[in-house]
């Protein structure tokens, strides 16, 4: 039964004429593979000799290309991050900026260290002493939220390079000498 969707088959008719196979005989290999000779040393002509220049000096290691200046800038930079957060995370960042070797006695960051850490217990306990209070411990969560906000004013005036005038605890840390 033929298939409805096969094309019609053609007759021996109206296919082309095919040709005959042409035969094809493969080329030697000795022809492929043509040998390289060197030319004779009669004929080849001298190298050109061309003058040498005088060797350029060594370029200065790199450690002497790098100038002192960006360090101190980066160090400085990294300072005034270090007092932003013992601010703002008083009194945890100040006791670990203490604990460090290279940073508790940097100038620019001790004051704001100490600071930052005295101001940080008294804000913790004067709070606990709100909370105790049964009258007036509501305004104990305000009080310490706003001195959370205290402490982050101040940790962005000691980002910006100026000194934090906190009252009571500026003066009790300079009587102290800690900053």
């Amino acid at each position: 039964m033929p298939d409805e969707n096969a094309p019609e088959e053609l007759s021996n008719a109206e296919l082309p004429p095919t040709e005959a196979p042409v035969a094809v005989e493969p080329t030697p290999v000795a022809e492929v593979i043509v040998p390289v000779e060197a030319p004779p040393a009669a004929d080849a002509e001298p190298p050109v000799e061309t003058p040498v220049e005088a060797a350029a000096p060594a370029p200065p290691p790199p450690e002497a290309l790098a100038p002192a200046a960006p360090a101190a800038s980066v160090a400085a930079g990294d300072n005034k991050l270090w007092a932003l957060l013992a601010y703002v995370l008083s009194p945890i960042v100040p006791v670990i900026i203490l604990l460090m070797e290279d940073k508790k006695d940097q100038p620019d960051l001790k004051p704001h260290t100490m600071q930052a850490l005295v101001a940080g217990i008294a804000i913790i306990v004067i709070t606990f002493i709100l909370g105790v209070i049964p009258i007036i411990g509501c305004l104990a969560p305000v009080v310490g939220l706003l001195g959370w906000l205290a402490m982050i004013y101040w940790g962005f005036q000691a980002y910006n390079g100026k000194p934090a005038a906190i009252p009571v605890v500026t003066d009790f840390a300079k009587k102290q000498g800690w900053s």
